[in-house]
């Protein structure tokens, strides 16, 4: 399972040929500092030495040039792991040495397949469900009952106007709070927040169900060479990744699939916690800093701040 999961994105024969490259580059390295430590010797003449040296260290230099040139040959060949699933911290699971007896990350990447096509079956039989209602007639209920009034269709795909009008309601509601929309991508929109002089949030959705967040500084880059919104690049800051992280679980927790428009209201409510990320002491200990960090998580009810070793 776990060779499976490993070669969807990384040649593993690439792969074993770059381990090797990078061996015989290493020992080229090491005889360019042996020719340089041994020196000239060996000869009964200046001029003899000098050429031998010349020509010992010339070998090596080149050695090192196409060791060098055949790991970035490789290393084109070798492709980069597929980063779709944002299992965060997770990833180091995958250094496990013994892969064999503990597959916890191939078996946690299939679970969480699994866990996505299931939510997104879940939401296509729904709304089939919603639109074949059975209808049962009066003779059938033995009462001339009043006709129930038919369930709405609930899907995935909401109308992009829609989307539009809560998020301007949304921006509305929070002063300090600025979001600005766009798609760059067809309907599908990503917001960029930004909370008062604080921090920046890159919010990617997929209709009305946030997929994906990241969290930077006020004063990072948040776009790509090209001008579009870089969904993929982590802070430089560790105060920022780890408010990433704890986004990311406030996303699994404001879970309500009937009321998306709900669940963005209440992300963007706990995301506007923050604007007191450098103010506001820690609950329990009453300190600004632990090693060298503000009090980072906030409680999804009370909005209260805390380390992240405080809450537990």
């Amino acid at each position: 399972m776990a060779e499976g999961v490993l070669s969807a994105g990384v040649n593993l024969e690439a792969f074993s040929q770059a381990i090797a490259a990078i061996q015989a580059l290493r020992s080229s390295v090491t005889r360019v500092f042996d020719c340089l430590k041994d020196g000239m010797r060996n000869k009964e003449t200046l001029e003899g030495r000098e050429k031998g040296f010349v020509a010992a260290f010339q070998e090596s230099l080149h050695s090192v040039s196409r060791d060098l040139g055949e790991l970035e040959r490789l290393s084109n060949l070798v492709g980069k792991p597929s980063e779709n699933h944002p299992l965060h911290n997770s990833g180091l699971l995958s250094l496990d040495p013994v892969q064999d007896k503990t597959p916890l990350y191939s078996q946690l990447l299939q679970a969480y397949k699994w866990s996505n096509k299931l939510q997104y079956h879940a939401g296509l039989a729904s709304g089939l469900l919603n639109q074949q209602s059975l209808k049962r007639s009066a003779n059938q209920m033995g009462v001339s009952a009043k006709r129930r009034p038919k369930a709405q269709p609930t899907t995935l795909v909401l109308p992009p106007q829609y989307v539009d009008d809560v998020i301007s309601r949304i921006d509305r509601m929070f002063p300090e709070m600025s979001i600005q929309l766009s798609r760059p991508n067809g309907t599908s929109a990503m917001l960029l927040v930004t909370l008062g002089k604080v921090l920046k949030v890159i919010v990617v959705m997929r209709s009305l169900f946030i997929d994906r967040t990241i969290v930077k500084g006020y004063n990072e880059n948040v776009y790509t060479e090209d001008g579009k919104l870089d969904i993929w690049s982590k802070s430089n800051y560790q105060v920022f990744q780890k408010v990433t992280d704890h986004a990311t679980t406030a996303l699994l927790h404001y879970q309500l699939p009937q009321m998306p428009d709900v669940v963005v209201r209440s992300f963007m409510t706990w995301l506007r916690s923050y604007i007191k990320l450098f103010q506001a002491p820690c609950q329990r200990c009453g300190k600004f800093l632990q090693d060298g960090l503000p009090p980072t998580w906030r409680d999804f009810r009370t909005l209260e701040a805390f380390h992240d070793t405080c809450r537990q």
